[in-house]
């Protein structure tokens, strides 16, 4: 059965699309792989929703691995490149609460899309994270499986059941609601968790209110649990649009399990596909 450690040699394939000024179409083909294509935000136009995930979810991995703050403003440039996975490169800008300064980020998100013999419907490894560099800095996009626990391998876990949140607090640690909301990590994870649901269909158009958040690790550190570098994430959420003008309206599940290999730049997250996937 595969596993998400078992795809190393689908991950680290070494291409960088953040420097490719001067390769043409050609350039790509002889190297065996399709050409790049290119997307630009436009200011007071941005229809791409996806993009502006993906872009969040690198800000959010470095914020998670250096300890900042650092909130989306808006993404710039998409490289879209096919390979063995959908790699995205994106330049995005951020601010800095703190002095208010503005940042220029570079990310790169692979999409692995779903993994159904694992209960898997969206599979994203986010593979670099960082500030723009010096020009032709080189990128380590090589995923390392043996730094994954075996408990973060193979099938997807089903939701707790009351009797196992009972018996074991300290695996288990339900997030207060104190701290749910204005939290751009659980926010995030809804998010994902919504967007997997809806088979990609979800733009951002629709409100979403998480109801409560339950985070199963095995790490003793950090304190904060939301922040371990491993874990599964059980999140309760309503979509709170006019059931009259979407199907969507209601109460929603997600599961998603986050891992990390201890790389910079480095984060998975996978989502569990839903019931009602599960029988298509």
């Amino acid at each position: 059965m595969t596993s998400l450690g078992d795809m190393e040699e689908e991950i680290g394939n070494g291409a960088s699309l953040f420097n490719d000024h001067g390769r043409d179409d050609l350039d790509f083909q002889a190297d065996g792989l399709d050409p790049p294509i290119l997307y630009r935000s436009e200011w007071g136009d941005d229809p791409n929703y996806d993009i502006r995930l993906c872009g969040r979810i690198g800000l959010q991995c470095y914020n998670l691995q250096k300890g900042t703050n650092f909130k989306f403003k808006s993404w710039e440039i998409c490289r879209d490149q096919m390979t063995s996975s959908d790699d995205s490169f994106i330049t995005l800008e951020a601010t800095d609460p703190a002095t208010g300064s503005v940042l220029s980020f570079q990310t790169l998100l692979s999409d692995f899309g779903p993994r159904r013999s694992l209960g898997v419907r969206l599979l994203w490894i986010n593979l670099a994270c960082r500030i723009e560099p010096i020009r032709n800095e080189r990128l380590d996009d090589n995923w390392d499986k043996n730094k994954l626990h075996d408990f973060y391998k193979g099938p997807m876990p089903k939701w707790f059941s009351d009797e196992a949140l009972e018996s074991n607090s300290r695996k288990y640690y339900v997030v207060p609601e104190s701290e749910m909301h204005d939290n751009d990590w659980l926010q995030l994870l809804m998010e994902v968790a919504f967007f997997s649901k809806t088979d990609r269909g979800f733009d951002g158009d629709l409100p979403l209110e998480l109801n409560k958040a339950v985070v199963e690790t095995f790490e003793d550190a950090p304190l904060d649990k939301l922040k371990a570098d491993n874990a599964i994430f059980y999140l309760s959420y309503k979509c709170c649009a006019d059931p009259s003008s979407t199907d969507l309206a209601g109460d929603h599940l997600g599961i998603i399990r986050k891992t990390m290999d201890g790389k910079p730049g480095h984060m998975s997250l996978e989502v569990a596909l839903t019931k009602e996937q599960e029988k298509r």
